[in-house]
């Protein structure tokens, strides 16, 4: 004879039925938790990877721009470029001028735009601290004049102003460095800053581009700070 299930025996089975479903459900969903984790860590991962390697390869181009010969770039011997601190009128041998004895006063080139000529004697001090100048005349088109401002305005350790008796329209210089550039797209400008602003050629590296001179409204050179 059979004996009849009581009514707690069926509700225990129930509950344990129950809770292996719940069980089954939960290692289900952990599976599937597991498996978008990954998913999701793997694409972060190979999103970082793709970023690093963007990254790398701009900073390999910025160094390979820095180690190229500049094209028609002229070059001075630095160590016959005097470096004495003067306070008569210097006569150079260049226009620009891309070294020699100069003003105990530098040239502020923290980004400094002058619309009017700067005193050759300060700016060549600039370009002991690592400056790079960037110098036009009426030649040179003003649609390049602006980029050229825009892209001197972000960088520390350059200055612009006009120069009318240079040979090019658009002339950087740096210490012992020149060259003429066709326009404000030319390859050579960003090339040029890359290697020379705070560049090798730097006699003085970490000196001061703030505090020295600067134009009032008329274009007379001011003194603003230190010298040094």
């Amino acid at each position: 004879m059979t004996a009849t299930s009581s009514p707690s025996s069926s509700r225990k089975a129930r509950i344990e039925e129950m809770r292996r479903a719940e069980k089954t459900r939960d290692r289900r969903n952990k599976i599937i938790a597991f498996g978008v984790g990954g998913a999701v860590l793997a694409g972060v991962i190979g999103f970082g990877v793709y970023v690093f390697g963007k990254e790398s390869d701009k900073k390999d181009a910025e160094i390979a721009a820095a180690n190229a010969p500049i094209k028609d770039e002229k070059v001075w011997d630095a160590k016959k470029l005097g470096r004495t601190h003067v306070a008569k009128e210097v006569t150079y041998p260049m226009t620009p001028p891309v070294g020699g004895d100069h003003h105990q006063a530098w040239m502020n080139c923290q980004g400094d735009v002058y619309p009017k000529p700067v005193p050759a004697k300060h700016a060549v001090h600039s370009l002991e601290h690592g400056a790079v100048w960037v110098t036009y005349n009426d030649k040179a088109a003003k649609g390049d004049v602006d980029k050229l401002a825009a892209k001197v305005k972000k960088t520390q350790y350059s200055l612009m102003s006009p120069v009318q008796e240079q040979s090019g329209a658009i002339m950087l210089s740096a210490w012992g460095k020149q060259v003429t550039v066709d326009g404000a797209d030319d390859p050579r400008v960003d090339q040029f800053f890359t290697r020379y602003v705070m560049g090798k050629q730097t006699p003085e590296p970490g000196a001061a581009c703030s505090n020295g001179v600067t134009l009032d409204a008329a274009g007379a050179p001011v003194l603003g700070g230190g010298m040094g």
